[in-house]
């Protein structure tokens, strides 16, 4: 039988998630005197390096608080990988006590250092830098196997952007530093020159979206968020001559703010992000100990009603077959007592009950003693010495030779 794929939940309002590659050495020391920096200063409430007993073979995992306007907490954590080219694969998921606002910082600087040619500003699937213009590549195949990536990535907002003529200095610059801060580490552009229109068409011809001449797309992804319209998320018109690029970043924070389901790993990043939290203040250890003082007793109580239940039951089913046992004795055949309904082990003694009264019902029932046998009217044998009277039907003494 077939059975429909699962569908993955929607990514909640209050996350935000992003995934990239740091291609350098030694990301972690990166990540601990940046949290640290950051705590000194206050930016930071606090953070922790999880030990290694609790993350994955080969994974380190860190955990960061900080607040954002009216007070509202944000909880962070990022885990570093091996990947398998050069450097490590980076995830971060944060989660807020509301729904996320874009203008809050992007929690992607509050664990890495911003810099020119910092390592750890690259996508994942594609390679492309965040915050920069990224050239498409001249080879017609590696283009469209770049597009194709694109169109994969279920993390990053991917935008498309075709030169109508070479831009000067000015149209170079990328327009991503020009949306909310906190989109900063969820979108890549990319740059298709003058001359690589058709071969762009032509990779995306297949997820039924064009890029316009002279114009932007924001790319849907696979599968495309079920409210994507590419008529929405489309501009016709791109000036890149350093002019405020208005109705392209409206696009794509209409984009951003679509409901989607988790990327992949995206649940278990949010899974342990949730689960796993150990950056804990006074007020949250003691919630969480009167959390668990609370589970164990109902735990304690659900065995002790098993145990009673069980109890229960086992003494119905000596009860069934003791009386079984005396019923095949006596050969009698007692009355099942009705009971009246209760829990499974009360079901499981009369079940046992039912059981025994089929057994005697079944059993075969024992002959009857045999009757004494019919006598019949038979005349006596003569007598060996006993010569038998003849001749009165005419076959007497005359009838033999003796006779004449």
């Amino acid at each position: 039988m077939l059975t429909s794929p699962t569908v993955p939940p929607t990514t909640p309002s209050t996350v935000w998630l992003a995934r990239g590659r740091h291609t350098g050495p030694a990301a972690p020391d990166v990540l601990r005197k940046h949290l640290r920096s950051l705590k000194d200063d206050a930016t930071l409430q606090d953070f922790l390096e999880v030990p290694d007993t609790d993350t994955a073979e080969g994974e380190l995992a860190f955990e960061a608080r900080w607040q954002v306007p009216e007070k509202v907490t944000v909880r962070a954590r990022l885990t570093l990988a091996q990947w398998s080219g050069r450097g490590q694969e980076w995830t971060l998921v944060a989660e807020a006590e509301r729904p996320w606002d874009l203008r809050w910082p992007s929690p992607a600087a509050m664990f890495w250092p911003w810099e020119a040619d910092t390592p750890w500003g690259h996508e994942t699937v594609t390679g492309q830098r965040y915050l920069e213009a990224n050239p498409l590549p001249e080879d017609d195949k590696e283009l469209r196997r770049a597009l194709r990536n694109a169109l994969r990535d279920t993390w990053t907002v991917h935008v498309v952007v075709h030169e109508a003529m070479t831009p000067d200095e000015r149209g170079r610059r990328s327009m991503v530093p020009l949306l909310p801060v906190g989109l900063h580490h969820r979108v890549v552009e990319h740059r298709a020159a003058p001359q690589q229109l058709r071969t762009v068409n032509w990779a995306l011809r297949e997820s039924g979206v064009e890029l316009p001449r002279g114009g932007a797309l924001v790319l849907p992804g696979t599968p495309a968020p079920p409210a994507y319209d590419a008529a929405d998320h489309s501009v016709r018109s791109v000036f890149l001559d350093g002019s405020h690029p208005t109705e392209l970043l409206h696009a794509v924070r209409r984009f951003a703010a679509l409901p989607k389901p988790l990327p992949d790993g995206g649940e278990a990043a949010l899974t342990a992000l949730r689960e796993e939290w150990q950056l804990l203040t006074l007020e949250e250890e003691l919630a969480r100990e009167r959390r668990l003082v609370a589970m164990y007793r109902e735990a304690l109580e659900a065995m002790t009603q098993s145990r009673d239940l069980y109890r229960e039951a086992a003494e119905q089913a000596h009860e069934a077959l003791a009386a079984y046992r005396e019923a095949a004795e006596a050969g009698e055949r007692p009355q099942p007592q009705a009971k009246p309904g209760g829990s499974p082990f009360q079901q499981l003694g009369r079940t046992l009950e039912r059981l025994r009264e089929s057994a005697k019902a079944l059993r075969p029932t024992p002959p009857s003693p045999p009757s004494a046998p019919e006598v019949l009217d038979v005349p006596d044998a003569p007598d060996a010495g006993e010569v038998p009277e003849r001749g009165r039907d005419g076959g007497g003494e005359g009838s033999g030779p003796a006779g004449r």
